[in-house]
């Protein structure tokens, strides 16, 4: 996938670009945007600072966002839409580093906090048009701060000594990087005919209630610019396969299937043979799970395989080392206290690489050149040897880390905090599948259980991180087998897997060394960005699942018009 003059090279060679903090300029020069939010931002600057109160620092991001997309179901076209927009960031800070209007009040929540402020911006390249804009919103965002500070300092005063003595804001070195903007490189009607096709076959069945097929194929462009010098402007593309279908058991439960393809470039998209395999085997377990057995409430052992694992630690670990959670009093700091203590077995490691592009054979989306904030991204080593070494930082900085580690993240129209990249989970001296399996069964044996579980596949899951709330996850698995005593697998369904992060955690026992990604987009504080999580299966000694909520609506009464010739379900 490395392409000549392409950001994603070799790694070596990106590594020393980071260092010099250089990008190869546009052979177009720079460009409209980057000079207009450039002399807006040096006028702002000079002439607020001039107030009683000036602002100590100040950056503005220009998102554009362009994309094609179409969708059908059931082998129907059903949509096919082009989108363009901008969106406008500012960040205004008055006080200084230690103090700022940006500090969280105590007791206010962290989601009342970093809020969304959704400013359109121009889609042309108009200097004064984009200078008009930044202008206006500057000075609201202006006299918003000097109420904000005055509200934090009043907080201060009347609130206990925070915990976390670090400042409000890091000193950074700025970052220079100019690329061009990339282009979309697919024909919109080939993925109109191919969607259409992939949805197809579920038509041809009475047992299906959903099944669409949607494309996606994304460029976003960020202009970047703030006081301390930094100018950068990046440009990424993502195209996207979701294929979903779902059926419906004769107790009312829902049964949905997923199949996700996501990636940077449109070659590494699968070929039509594998998504038509996929399909196949897709309406093949469809079909197998509305006959398989429910699962009770269970504690005992399971092994996750990839995917699943990958999710897995994304919820209980990745959340929980994100920086601002050990700074805000409302957060449970799961994590805070267990720095240089061993949280899992001696053989794993746990990074966050957004500098990655590839892994496993996979296209990772958790990947990006420059943060939200304009820090260069690079690789942060969270557990070494299952020790616990640091955590993930934005500019916001927490005791004993001062500077930022190119995490700080955000959807355009929120601020950015401390998020998750590509996770990797790596495991020296691993596991083949089959002995994966034998310990699973080891483990049935020893604590008498009936059977241990396997979970396959994973629609994604969810966490909470905060204080007043129970401290817990829950993932969502689509595929589960049950695995007996004798090594026989059966195909499950009806469970969530649950638990309390501390205590599953330290039931991690071993790895294998099939490794699978999990492309997803994260939701938290600062809106959705796109992630990757990338593991081997793994055993744990103990999980827990509950069951999963269902419909009471029986299944349709009148039956599919499978077979009817008007409407060329059979033609495909």
């Amino acid at each position: 996938m490395w392409e000549s003059g392409d950001w994603r090279a070799p790694r070596a060679a990106w590594t020393w670009l980071v260092g010099m903090s250089l990008f190869a300029v546009c052979a177009a020069g720079e460009s409209s945007v980057l000079q207009a939010m450039k002399e807006e931002l040096n006028r702002s600057m000079e002439v607020l600072g001039e107030q009683p109160v000036p602002p100590y620092f100040l950056s503005y991001e220009i998102t554009e966002t362009k994309g094609i997309s179409a969708g059908a179901q059931f082998g129907g076209l059903v949509f096919s839409n082009e989108s363009r927009q901008r969106m406008l960031d500012i960040d205004l800070r008055v006080g200084d580093y230690g103090l700022d209007n940006t500090r969280p009040l105590r007791g206010q929540s962290s989601f009342s906090f970093f809020g969304n402020q959704m400013v359109v911006a121009p889609v042309e390249d108009d200097i004064d048009a984009i200078r008009a804009l930044l202008w206006t919103s500057t000075d609201k965002r202006y006299k918003r701060a000097l109420e904000e500070l005055t509200t934090v300092q009043t907080d201060v005063q009347v609130t206990v000594e925070a915990e976390d003595k670090a400042g409000d804001f890091s000193r950074e070195e700025p970052s220079k990087g100019v690329e061009p903007e990339r282009p979309i490189e697919v024909d919109i009607a080939d993925w109109e005919e191919k969607v259409q096709r992939y949805t197809a076959p579920f038509a041809r069945y009475g047992d299906f209630y959903e099944a669409r097929a949607s494309f996606s194929a994304n460029v976003e462009t960020r202009w970047f610019v703030n006081s301390d010098g930094s100018e950068i402007q990046t440009s990424e593309t993502l195209y996207r396969l979701f294929i979903s279908a779902s059926t419906k058991a004769e107790d009312g439960m829902v049964l949905p299937l997923y199949k996700s393809y996501i990636a940077l470039t449109p070659e590494s998209l699968p070929d039509d043979e594998t998504v038509s395999r996929d399909v196949a085997s897709m309406v093949e377990t469809l079909l197998a799970l509305r006959e398989a057995p429910l699962v009770e409430p269970y504690t005992g052992p399971a092994i996750l395989t990839g995917e699943a694992s990958g999710v897995f630690f994304h919820e209980i670990l990745g959340h929980r080392v994100e920086g601002h959670r050990q700074k805000l009093e409302d957060e449970g700091q799961t994590f805070k206290k267990l720095l240089n203590e061993r949280v899992l077995p001696a053989n794993f490691s746990v990074h966050f690489d957004p500098t990655m592009t590839r892994h496993a054979g996979t296209d990772l989306v958790g990947t990006y050149r420059f943060d939200n904030q304009g820090i260069p991204a690079r690789r942060v080593t969270v557990i070494d040897k299952g020790i616990l070494k640091r955590f993930l930082l934005s500019r916001r900085p927490i005791d004993g880390f001062p500077n930022s580690n190119g995490h700080g993240r955000k959807q355009a129209g929120y601020q950015p905090v401390a998020r998750q990249s590509n996770l990797i989970v790596e495991v020296t001296d691993p596991l083949t599948s089959d002995e994966l399996k034998d310990r699973l069964l080891a483990a049935i044996e020893a604590e008498g259980k009936p059977f241990g579980l396997r979970f396959e596949a994973i629609q994604g899951g969810f966490t909470m991180t905060g204080r007043f709330i129970p401290n817990s996850f829950n993932v969502t698995p689509l595929i589960v087998y049950r695995i007996h005593p004798d090594g026989r697998e059966e195909l499950v369904r009806g469970v969530d897997l649950i638990g309390t992060p501390l205590t599953t955690f330290s039931r991690v026992t071993a790895g294998d060394d099939q490794i699978a990604v999990f492309n997803g987009t994260c939701g938290a504080e600062s809106g959705g960005v796109p992630v990757s999580a990338a593991s081997p299966s793994i055993l744990v000694s103990q999980i827990e699942v509950q069951k999963k909520g269902k419909s009471q609506d029986r299944p349709p009464l009148l039956p599919a018009p499978v077979g009817d010739d008007r409407l060329g379900l059979w033609i495909y």
